[in-house]
């Protein structure tokens, strides 16, 4: 009897070791296709095997983690071999699972009929049903799931986890699914956020996270915008959407906003009176440090809402625009029947997407009236006001941009 013999798991891992270290030096290149097929096949259930042997031997080291004063065996293992401490953890996380719950699909791993990355999908999808779940039933779900890794990839073994209940008990996978929809909406809703970041080169930077309810509608409302029926190859969608995102912004309607600061919400924008008949210059939003262009300004004076402070010399308020200056909902339906669409020389946006534009600029003496009014799109409104381009006027009434050389 051999008092100093090695345990076999260590017998084993001398062996693995002795064997790779013989073929450290052959050259694969050498080998024949055959060969080579049958090696990556036999080797990739060998790493399957080796790591599920690992993890058995991950879930019974509660001792070493206590014996070095670690917080976990995982924790141990990344410090030791230098490993990333998340994918140790996941692996122990996956060994006590397999060794406590799923031994089934333990089972299978060890003999490596199922790899790794469709372990974790088939352990996730299995640790997510319901915890007063009939026991039965959690044996049937883990049964088939294991047997599905036979045809699926992980990917697809996802898809089939989250409905495994339709597939071995439909009666209660429909009541379940309302209960996980249900689950994952208030999730969701708790979880809303909005944060809005200035880079600091006149750009600000939107990242938010909504409900995938909220996140349709927005959707829908943007594509409503960029009119998916137009040249979208033109423009990528993520540009388009957020041109279409700043054009929902200005057709809000302040009026059915919360009050704000004791006034129904409005932006006022302040010009010095020279500047504004200058295409050269600048303007304030009033309560902030921004900065826009006075063509910017002069544009959003044709959006309901917008005000416009024009400022003498001293910064005395010479007019203080009203809403009166903006095209009236009557008007607004009047220029939707004359004009039918956006009247940029060949485009077709339809009315209802359309912004009022003054032809003549109030700040120029134009005045509120049909005669002095059209129907732009976003885009063409921008370009409008960009002194970049000159205009003119169609016989038709429609307005062609140029581009200043």
């Amino acid at each position: 009897m051999l008092v100093n013999a090695p345990h076999p798991v260590l017998a084993c891992a001398a062996a693995i070791g002795a064997a790779l270290q013989d073929v450290s030096d052959t050259e694969p290149a050498f080998m024949r296709t055959s060969e080579k097929a049958d090696a990556l096949l036999a080797l990739s259930r060998l790493e399957v095997q080796l790591t599920a042997l690992r993890m058995r031997i991950m879930a019974a080291a509660d001792d070493v983690a206590a014996d070095a004063g670690a917080r976990d065996v995982a924790a141990w293992l990344a410090h030791e071999s230098r490993d990333a401490p998340a994918a140790c953890r996941a692996d122990q996380h996956l060994a006590v699972g397999l060794d406590t719950q799923w031994v089934r699909l333990g089972t299978a791993v060890a003999e490596g009929s199922v790899n790794l990355a469709q372990a974790r999908v088939i352990a996730r999808a299995l640790d997510e049903l319901p915890g007063d779940l009939d026991p039965d039933l959690l044996v049937q779900a883990e049964e088939h799931l294991v047997e599905a890794a036979q045809e699926y990839r992980p990917d697809q073994l996802r898809l089939l986890g989250r409905r495994i209940l339709d597939v071995i008990a439909p009666e209660v996978g429909e009541a379940e699914e309302a209960k996980q929809l249900a689950r994952e909406e208030e999730l969701a809703w708790e979880s809303r956020s909005l944060t809005l970041a200035r880079r600091g080169d006149g750009a600000t930077r939107l990242s938010g996270l909504l409900p995938d309810a909220a996140a349709t509608r927005l959707a829908t409302y943007l594509d409503a915008f960029t009119s998916p029926r137009q040249h979208t190859a033109v423009v990528p969608q993520h540009r388009a959407r957020g041109q279409a995102f700043i054009a929902l912004l200005e057709h809000l309607d302040p009026a059915k906003l919360p009050a704000h600061g004791g006034d129904a919400t409005t932006v006022m924008v302040t010009i010095n009176h020279d500047a504004l008949t200058r295409d050269l210059a600048t303007a304030g939003l009033v309560g902030t440090d921004d900065k826009i262009t006075a063509a910017q300004a002069r544009r959003l004076a044709c959006t309901a809402q917008i005000v416009p402070v024009v400022l003498g010399g001293r910064s005395e308020i010479l007019d203080l625009g009203r809403t009166r200056r903006h095209f009236s909902r009557a008007q607004r339906k009047a220029l939707r029947l004359r004009d039918k669409r956006c009247r940029g020389d060949g485009c077709t946006i339809p009315a209802a997407w359309t912004e009022a534009h003054h032809w003549k600029p109030w700040s120029k003496g134009g005045k509120t009236n049909l005669a002095d009014g059209v129907l732009l799109c976003s885009h063409h409104h921008h370009r409008a006001h960009d002194p970049r381009y000159s205009t003119e006027r169609m016989p038709n009434g429609d307005i062609r941009f140029h581009r200043r050389n």
